[in-house]
């Protein structure tokens, strides 16, 4: 195996621009989606740590999710408080572990993907403008039906367009102050449109 230094001595100034310039719209097979190969190298929202939206669920395990949003969504996103069409999110999902090298207490990040799924706004191809899939081991993501509970919770709870934005601290924030969190998240969270006590307006 080469050391890390030489490794990315290897990586040719084309392989470098084709990774910066990669497309960021969704990329389909048929009615499936494509997992865009450099989302890692996406805008890092935030990482969850044994989140359950379903009261008493129990795993028998530890587990991160890790969110990543397309640069380019990322963006219209901190100008105006909006998602614009063909924003793409990925969920990874990767297991925890407690034990291992130099860490003796909390736990970190260790071993492949468990899970992986997308959540894809695309007006003019979904009926409700955004679509969820799910990965498992594949490269190419199946399209869940409107039926999937998804659907229904990212619609009832999400603080911005079907989407999490109340777990990710900072785009809270900017949603706050563009006045675009939804009618439902505020209902749910009376005073969430006023910024935090501590902070100065």
């Amino acid at each position: 195996m080469l050391p890390i230094g030489v490794t990315a001595l290897c990586l040719s100034p084309v392989v470098l621009s084709q990774s910066a310039n990669a497309p960021e719209s969704p990329v389909y097979a048929g009615n499936n989606l494509t997992l865009p190969a450099n989302y890692r190298e996406w805008v890092y929202l935030s990482s969850g740590f044994d989140m359950s939206y379903r009261p008493g669920r129990r795993l028998g395990h530890h587990d991160f999710d890790n969110v990543f949003v397309n640069p380019a969504s990322y963006r219209e996103f901190t100008r105006s408080g909006h998602w614009p069409d063909k924003t793409q999110f990925v969920l990874e999902v990767r297991g925890a572990q407690g034990r291992g090298s130099i860490n003796t207490s909390g736990n970190y990040q260790g071993g492949g993907i468990l899970e992986l799924e997308m959540h894809v706004k695309d007006e003019a191809r979904f009926p409700g403008k955004w679509a969820f899939f799910s990965f498992g081991a594949s490269r190419v993501g199946t399209l869940l039906p409107t039926s999937a509970e998804c659907y229904a919770c990212h619609a009832a709870h999400a603080a911005v367009d079907t989407t999490f934005v109340q777990f990710y601290p900072t785009l809270l924030p900017i949603a706050r102050d563009r006045a675009t969190l939804s009618a439902a998240y505020r209902a749910e969270n009376p005073g969430s449109g006023k910024p935090p006590a501590d902070r100065k307006p």
